[in-house]
């Protein structure tokens, strides 16, 4: 199973604010459906938290949630308590790539067990952001497509879709 990290970052790695995203930028948010779909996808509780009642669970997807609460549920969710667990389950699952969608938290405890990187590269900064992704060495990855979006009626910055491989 190759286990893959979806996210959209800012040039200083900001990815949120108050537990929600700091743009909006419709082509990337298609780009994070099309990847997605008839995946499993891992996150953390407050990253589900943060889909709104709309899109909890996200649709077409099998949604596991991390969270240390040990009450905590949510229906169309399979919760574990450690992302170790979650990843396990995809894998019993016969997932072919799980996607870890965030947040920071999850990023961060991610990294580690990544063998895919879809990174959307915003071109700008938010020195507010109160969520990262976070840093890694690029000397352990290749970056194996890149391709820029730039600014139009419905995207207020331009961006680019890159994708790394662990080298």
């Amino acid at each position: 199973m190759i286990i893959s990290m979806i996210v959209a970052r800012a040039i200083n790695n900001a990815i949120g604010k108050n537990n929600d995203m700091i743009w909006h930028l419709p082509d990337d948010l298609k780009y994070f459906k099309d990847k997605t779909r008839n995946h499993h996808i891992l996150m953390g509780r407050k990253n589900f938290d943060s889909l709104g009642e709309k899109f909890q669970p996200l649709p077409n997807r099998i949604n596991i949630v991390i969270t240390r609460n040990k009450e905590w549920e949510h229906d169309g969710t399979i919760v574990f308590h450690n992302i170790e667990e979650g990843i396990q389950y995809a894998k019993e699952n016969k997932e072919e790539e799980l996607f870890i969608i965030g947040g920071g938290q999850i990023y961060e405890q991610g990294l580690q067990f990544a063998d895919r990187l879809y990174i959307t590269e915003v071109n700008a900064k938010f020195p507010d952001a109160d969520a990262f992704f976070p840093d890694f060495d690029k000397s352990n990855w290749k970056e194996v497509s890149s391709e820029h979006h730039p600014t139009d009626e419905k995207h207020q910055f331009d961006f680019t879709y890159k994708v790394y491989e662990r080298a």
